[in-house]
């Protein structure tokens, strides 16, 4: 088993790696992240070190390793939303991690139970993105808020980004730069969809009892 600092990420041997995978520094630094794409297992691949054929690639986590499968056009839909992120110069691995927790395909206990992975679609990140740059956040901004936010992506426009940031106005007259920096503050609070008035109802991580 391959482990960095302790944790165990993939079936295969460090040995295995340093003999057969030409940028072993490269692959290293991405499995200390938890991903693994095509490109940095394509030399483990000719040498069958991993049999996946192309259309699926690993994201690992401390936790459990995870499979992504998708078929060329969803592929296709997936490279797109990577495109979408490429203004905020993350790497390729973090643009892996942000769309995959956003879209349940790795787990992130901000969705709990409920987040059904999905593949993304660039028109739905780009609206996102569009909508949060009106709230007076700078590309610099979204690169931090999407840090530590990346689920902020997997939320809905409507129903939650623009009801929240309206309670956040009309109710607590938070708004323009006071606005920006709780946003980059607490960015979470854009995720928001329930309210127990103190009766918790066990869904901790979305609920306004966190603000």
């Amino acid at each position: 088993m391959l482990t960095f600092e302790s944790t165990t990420y993939c079936s295969f041997s460090i040995s295995d790696v340093r003999t057969y995978a030409p940028k072993y520094s490269q692959l290293k630094l991405h499995l200390e992240h938890g991903v693994i794409s095509n490109s940095q297992t394509d030399a483990l691949r000719f040498r069958g070190l991993i049999s996946s054929p192309s259309k699926k690639w690993t994201i690992c986590s401390a936790a459990q390793t995870q499979t992504i499968v998708l078929g060329d056009e969803e592929r296709k839909m997936w490279e797109s939303c990577k495109q979408a992120l490429s203004t905020f110069k993350f790497s390729d691995k973090e643009e892996d991690m942000i769309l995959g927790k956003a879209f349940g395909q790795v787990h992130s206990p901000y969705w709990g139970e409920e987040r059904e992975k999905e593949v993304p679609k660039v028109d739905l990140v780009n609206d996102i993105l569009d909508y949060l740059r009106t709230l007076g956040l700078s590309d610099d901004d979204l690169c931090k808020l999407l840090k530590k936010f990346p689920e902020v992506l997997g939320c809905s426009v409507e129903d939650e980004l623009r009801t929240n940031v309206r309670v956040l106005e009309e109710e607590w007259g938070i708004k323009g730069k006071s606005l920006r920096n709780l946003l980059l503050r607490n960015p979470r609070v854009l995720g928001y969809n329930v309210d127990c008035k103190g009766d918790c109802m066990a869904k901790c991580t979305r609920c306004w009892v966190r603000f």
